[in-house]
């Protein structure tokens, strides 16, 4: 066991509550949409910091769960999330694996990739081709135009061409073809990376909302990022989560709704990532290995 000196032990506590504090900061909002969202409005008001309930009122979370649009935009943006991210994976993974081994063209495609990666087409060249293919007003709308990442495919090819060429020889020699040898041989051994970037992709997805605004005029298919923008950012809080005939007056204080509304939005992903956590932290190191 190595020796460690006074100055290693204090220089070490300095670092743990600079991070402990750098913590803090971040998970103060955290606790206090939490509290706020299960308090009673008169407890809100009576405090200017509020980390705990009081107590403990659960009719904003009452009030968004009986809300049909609520419950929609959360399955329309679970559909997004899961077909998109399942999208991106696929074409950002096949077209990094032939990126990765020798093919012709080879230098001509990687470089209309960076090219994309330090050039963008622009918002009005983008709505224009989204509207003249017909994916207004379309879940598609949400996924077909960021089907690859640029950063992530340059990242993923770095990966694949770690992988030693004969692995590909061997499948090739025992009567494999390419697309045989890339699913029953390389995606296997690229779980780590693909899960690092399908939370990448899943994230994105999930937290997307100004696609949404662009794209979607039924408010139908709204995601959930566009509903929290109404009611967080517009304050629409009565029509958008519910028909316009209800009564105002049974509703919850907006400010515990808009609380309630960003924790039950926020929450699925925070689910997902600890799952996640050990294949994301091993998958970026694999990807960043050049070849």
């Amino acid at each position: 066991m190595l020796h460690r000196s006074t100055a290693d032990r204090i220089a070490d506590w300095i670092n743990y509550l600079v991070l402990a504090f750098i913590a803090a900061t971040m998970l103060f909002p955290f606790f206090y949409i939490f509290a706020v969202s299960f308090s009673s409005y008169a407890d809100y008001l009576s405090s200017n910091i509020l980390l705990w309930p009081r107590e403990w009122v659960t009719d904003a979370y009452q009030y968004i769960l009986s809300s049909q649009n609520f419950i929609r935009s959360l399955w329309v943006t679970a559909y997004v999330t899961i077909i998109g991210t399942a999208v991106n994976l696929a074409m950002t993974s096949t077209m990094a694996y032939a990126l990765s081994r020798p093919m012709l063209g080879q230098r001509v495609y990687l470089m209309a990739v960076l090219f994309t990666f330090l050039f963008s087409a622009g918002l009005i060249p983008t709505y224009l081709i989204v509207k003249e293919t017909g994916l207004i007003n379309s879940l598609w709308a949400l996924i077909i135009p960021t089907a690859i990442s640029p950063f992530n495919l340059i990242v993923m090819r770095q990966f694949f061409k770690g992988i030693p060429q004969e692995l590909n020889e061997a499948s090739l020699i025992d009567g494999a073809n390419d697309f045989q040898t890339f699913v029953k041989v390389i995606l296997p051994l690229s779980k780590p990376s693909l899960a690092a970037f399908g939370l990448f992709y899943s994230v994105s997805h999930w937290n997307s909302y100004f696609s949404g605004v662009l794209y979607l005029n039924d408010p139908a298919k709204w995601p959930i990022q566009v509903v929290l923008r109404q009611i967080v950012i517009l304050n629409e809080t009565t029509s958008t989560l519910q028909n316009f005939e209800l009564l105002a007056e049974l509703e919850p204080p907006p400010v515990t709704i808009q609380m309630a509304a960003i924790l039950l939005a926020t929450l699925p992903i925070v689910i997902v990532y600890p799952f996640l956590q050990k294949h994301f932290a091993k998958g970026v190191m694999l990807g960043s290995v050049k070849g």
